[in-house]
């Protein structure tokens, strides 16, 4: 399936998808904007039926305005190849080693990793790795300190792949007064219910069900990447009190939070998320 024959896409400003062999697999992507400053990654959530069209909607064209971006999706998930779990292990080592070969792959490094959720944890993972690849670290809503499933987490890790199920996945991600379009949860389910992606969603869930989204706090400690901590006021999946935990283990970090907020602020109030993400860029380079 192609990203033209999802016909209910949230939009089509990401332009047209382009891949690059990550390891055994394809990784999908997406590229806009120039400059000469550092490219932009952006990474995902791990939600079901999330991708890069899906997430980064509303704020691609603000930051291909005033940067080189990207925009990629991880192994299993959106237009990225979904190997059989029989012959693949869906961990966050395999998209922390997709994520490395992507930059490698695009010469784009040293880059700014921008990640939500599952993706902040696997922008975190990559900076842990090969910190000579990232040059700044945006993480939103970020795994990395997630140590176990609250019963809020319900409807994403018990997805029934139902468009029911996926309305209750957006009520729990975003915040009461924000309302998804039609569009939005048709694309999100249709993608959700391609056979490879479902049996990779059923695979990833079930891992991080069993191992969370954790690094040891002394491998994160050791980052020294310029780190900027968003984080929604009311998130239910990444609760404040992590983002809080974040900042004094990453020596060179600052902080971002938004009110009436829940896990998606690059959906909920893109115009603030990308003005913040933009203006740590351009500090990060005077």
């Amino acid at each position: 399936m192609t990203a033209e024959s999802l016909s209910t896409a949230p939009a089509s400003s990401l332009g047209e998808v382009r891949y690059i062999q990550t390891g055994s697999f394809r990784t999908a992507y997406y590229r806009g904007g120039q400059g000469s400053g550092r490219p932009i990654v952006l990474v995902h959530g791990g939600g079901a039926g999330a991708d890069s069209r899906s997430n980064w909607y509303g704020c691609f064209e603000l930051f291909t305005a005033a940067a080189e971006t990207y925009a990629m999706d991880m192994v299993g998930f959106g237009l990225s190849e979904a190997p059989a779990p029989e012959g693949f292990d869906y961990t966050q080592d395999a998209r922390n080693r997709q994520l490395i070969a992507f930059i490698e792959g695009l010469g784009l490094g040293p880059c700014v990793l921008v990640g939500n959720s599952m993706g902040g944890a696997t922008s975190l993972g990559a900076a842990m790795l090969r910190p000579d690849l990232v040059a700044g670290l945006v993480l939103m809503g970020s795994g990395g300190l997630t140590t176990h499933i609250s019963p809020e987490l319900g409807p994403m890790v018990h997805y029934d792949f139902t468009v029911d199920g996926m309305r209750a996945i957006i009520d729990v991600l975003a915040n009461p007064a924000f309302v998804p379009s039609e569009e939005q949860v048709r694309y999100r389910y249709e993608l959700s219910i391609k056979p490879d992606v479902k049996a990779a969603y059923k695979a990833t869930m079930g891992w991080v069900a069993k191992n969370g989204l954790q690094y040891p706090p002394e491998e994160i400690a050791k980052v020294r990447t310029r780190t900027l901590v968003v984080n929604g006021k009311q998130d239910l999946v990444v609760p404040i009190e992590q983002a809080f935990r974040f900042l004094p283990l990453l020596e060179n970090s600052t902080g971002y939070l938004i009110p009436n907020c829940r896990h998606w602020a690059m959906i909920e109030y893109p115009e603030i998320f990308a003005r913040e993400v933009l203006d740590f860029v351009a500090d990060g380079e005077d």
